[in-house]
């Protein structure tokens, strides 16, 4: 089988994948090729139609799809090939790249260095082990936003969600305004994971009951959902007995976290990271094989758009740097989570990297007056006090070039320490 050379190829042409490119062509790299398995670029933005997107990147507030548009022109206008329609099937830990198309069926790439930009997946119902009949009527949040703003059609009338991730926040403003009836939003935890924004937006301003610490316990129908209990649930998210609440209802809608698509990065043999789900990646965003980098939501969930794009176009740099042999040297420190953070990313920093370098996590639970520390073992290099940190949105530290110089053996751990 022949292979066809590419310097970098960009698997995904969502905000991750469209950036990636820009900066990579930006940086003077002409032999360049994106893949995309959709039938047009944008990634999930063409469905989100409502505003609330790129007031950090751009400075003004637009919608998902003209957010997606101006990454779109912008490759457009650079020449930059992206080749929709087109299933990537693997990539090799040396970057062998086969996919199939339907124009042109199946071929083979021998890349420079990949960049993987795939994005993300709902959690499906499978994944929860909620009790009660398999009807129809039970929908990802994100599918049913597609069905309504891409393809036209109201999935119901009468409507629960469960989980209170951003997608699920925003559906239930969604289908308020197109006549259906939002009974209430439940949610295990005893916060919301979605925006504090969303929760005011979409929920408060249009009376719809939130319901922390609560978890859908039946599901009732045989044909068609007609109807589910909730129940309040335990510090250890048990089912709290006499707690239950019926709703007659004819949709439930799964706003229950969302999943890095890390097949392909699995297939390549890229160390995963248990706490993102994603690729560890030292501060290139470059992966655990040689010449393979990550961005956006497949190496870890973000909360806005915004930010996948500035890391991603720090990742198409990156991989350009590479390509012509420039990378970082001196030794590697592995970056760990502390006390009160999971999933910091990167996961290493080399002593010869140049700052600054944005150290982005979750927090584990809610801490109010709060601060953000950086230790280099034991050793105290950056604080960051807020208000509060919430699991629902990122938290960034970012460490400037002499807190990197002055980083000595051992490793980083990124902890928040109560006031």
């Amino acid at each position: 089988m022949n292979e066809t050379y590419v310097d970098i190829l960009v698997i995904g042409a969502g905000p991750a994948g469209l950036a990636a490119a820009q900066a990579a062509r930006e940086s003077g790299i002409e032999n360049l090729l994106v893949l995309e398995r959709e039938n047009e670029p944008g990634g999930i933005l063409r469905q989100c139609i409502h505003n609330g997107f790129g007031l950090h990147r751009f400075r003004e507030e637009l919608t998902g799809p003209e957010y997606a548009q101006r990454d779109i022109d912008a490759v457009r206008a650079m020449g930059i090939p992206v080749e929709c329609g087109c299933t990537v099937l693997s990539v090799s830990p040396e970057r062998v790249v086969t996919c199939v198309s339907r124009t042109k069926g199946f071929r083979v790439f021998r890349a420079g260095a990949v960049i993987l930009a795939m994005g993300c997946r709902e959690r499906p119902r499978g994944a929860l082990c909620t009790p009660g009949t398999r009807c129809a009527g039970i929908y990802s949040a994100g599918t049913a936003q597609r069905f309504v703003n891409l393809e036209g059609y109201m999935p119901g009338r009468r409507v629960v969600i469960l989980g209170s991730g951003d997608i699920g926040l925003i559906m239930a403003r969604r289908m308020t305004l197109q006549g259906a009836k939002v009974l209430a939003c439940v949610e295990i935890m005893p916060y919301s994971s979605g925006l504090n924004r969303n929760i005011v937006q979409c929920l408060e301003d249009y009376g719809i009951p939130l319901l922390l610490s609560h978890t859908v316990t039946d599901i009732r129908g045989r044909d068609r959902l007609e109807g589910i209990t909730v129940s309040k649930v335990d510090e250890n998210r048990n089912p709290v007995p006499g707690t239950e609440i019926d709703y007659e209802c004819d949709t439930l809608l799964l706003s229950c976290g969302l999943i890095p698509e890390n097949e392909l990065s699995a297939g390549a043999g890229v160390r995963m990271s248990p706490a993102t789900s994603g690729p560890m990646v030292s501060e290139s965003f470059e992966t655990s094989v040689d010449g393979i980098f990550a961005c956006g939501n497949v190496l870890h969930v973000h909360d806005l758009v915004d930010h996948v794009s500035a890391e991603s176009l720090k990742a198409g740099h990156a991989a350009a740097e590479y390509i012509r042999g420039n990378r970082p040297g001196g030794e590697t420190i592995p970056v760990c989570d502390g006390e009160g953070v999971r999933g910091t990313v990167p996961q290493s920093i080399r002593k010869g990297a140049a700052g600054p370098v944005d150290l982005m996590f979750r927090p584990s639970g809610v801490f109010r007056n709060a601060s953000a520390v950086v230790e280099n073992d034991g050793r105290e290099i950056l604080r960051k006090k807020a208000m509060i940190f919430t699991p629902g949105e990122m938290s960034v530290v970012t460490l400037k070039e002499e807190n990197i110089r002055s980083l000595t053996s051992g490793k980083l751990t990124v902890r928040i320490e109560r006031s």
